[in-house]
């Protein structure tokens, strides 16, 4: 009899003790708000951009109310709006190009490639159509940051790194998010960090911060960060720049703190979980996975593969067999979106652009979590089911 998984792929482990004390603390005296503090009393908000500047190794560090909101701040910060053209991957989330669509900005979509990552013959070929790159590092996938940063200095186009797939992870020993001008996390809670909703955004540029400071909503209030820009930056900016309020609350940054004190240990048990699925489907006939790089560390909490020469209808059984033994598969290549699983042809507020590169990688690219509840046995028993049904359905 075919074995089957009864595991949660959407059931994430409990906030730790720590982090339910710490919030407790927040409600029991009530200052919710990052800039209601007690005489020399530092906020959780405020606290918990110091500590995550530190882990990057960033100047400045500013926590706002979700990923999505962060990457919109970018772009405002770096004084992108209505008709500017901004590239970004072919192959990402809706975030992405949401945020570029909200602030008026219009996305110019590059290929990827056959391993998930921004293709960087077709950015060099549309790079002058914008001053701005928002680059997706679309479920883990470093591209080569050195050659892409080469690229982009030589053009004069800033980068926004997209690390909502990425907190942890690294190329060449620099952590990811850091090689932009701007790096935006989030912390919802299918992310590495989990608050239900929130979002980080660092930099090394004083200027950019305090544009950042005051888009959050931060009135004039700038000098309660710790580790936000120095308040002679804003000697301007707290006046020309529009409040957008988006800012994180005590509670949240409260139960974020002590999940980033654990979050090295965190990444190396969710790479233990990709290298047992990666080990059990590494020899399948017909099943690519994806190469990852030399320089990259990476941090997997999801799972990618292809199946390239499996025909589209065979395909849809293998989906539905899997998801019979209790394994679910996204599929990026369905006529129409599901859950979480858009793609560019179905954001109908950007312009229609041709990418038949993007297009084949998607239409056999298979996409699940592994949360931190999985076992490493789980994991195996869920490679052994993929295995089994890309087999019989090769």
């Amino acid at each position: 009899m075919d074995e089957v998984f009864t595991g949660n792929f959407t059931q994430q482990e409990p906030i730790p003790e720590p982090a339910i004390e710490a919030a407790v603390r927040v409600m029991r005296h009530g200052r919710l708000h990052r800039y209601n503090v007690v005489e020399g009393e530092i906020s959780e908000t405020a606290l918990l951009e110091q500590e995550f500047a530190a882990f990057t190794g960033s100047a400045y560090c500013l926590a706002v109310a979700s990923g999505g909101y962060a990457l919109a701040t970018a772009l405002r910060a770096l004084r992108i709006g209505a008709g500017d053209k901004v590239l970004t991957n072919g192959f990402t989330l809706a975030p992405v190009p949401g945020a570029i669509a909200s602030v008026g900005a219009v996305p110019v979509f590059v290929e990827v490639t056959d391993n998930l990552v921004m293709d960087l013959d077709d950015l060099r070929a549309k790079i002058g159509q914008a001053r701005v790159l928002m680059l997706s590092h679309m479920r883990g996938h470093l591209v080569d940051m050195d050659a892409l940063m080469a690229l982009c200095d030589a053009a004069g186009v800033q980068v926004i790194e997209d690390c909502a797939h990425t907190m942890g992870a690294a190329w060449n020993g620099q952590a990811s998010g850091t090689q932009g001008v701007i790096g935006c996390y989030s912390t919802q809670t299918f992310k590495h960090l989990n608050s239900g909703e929130g979002g980080l955004l660092v930099t090394n540029n004083a200027e950019v911060m305090a544009r950042a400071t005051m888009l959050s909503g931060s009135y004039m209030l700038y000098d309660r960060h710790i580790a936000g820009a120095p308040p002679e930056t804003f000697t301007d900016i707290r006046l020309d720049t529009p409040n957008c309020s988006g800012r994180m609350d005590n509670l949240r940054a409260a139960i974020l703190r002590p999940q980033l004190a654990e979050l090295p240990a965190r990444c190396q048990a969710w790479n233990q979980r990709y290298r047992v699925l990666e080990d059990g489907l590494r020899n399948i006939p017909g099943l690519s996975l994806i190469k990852r790089p030399g320089p990259e560390d990476y941090v997997m909490s999801s799972f990618q593969f292809r199946l390239p020469d499996m025909a589209r209808d065979r395909l849809q059984h293998f989906i539905a067999a899997t998801a019979a033994r209790g394994v679910e598969l996204k599929w990026f290549g369905a006529d129409q979106p599901v859950g979480f699983t858009s793609r560019h042809d179905s954001w109908r507020y950007a312009p229609a652009q041709s990418l038949p590169q993007t297009d084949r990688v998607l239409a056999s690219l298979l996409d699940l979590r592994l949360p931190l509840t999985f076992s490493l046995s789980d994991c195996a028993q869920i490679a052994r089911i993929i295995a089994d049904e890309a087999i019989k359905h090769s």
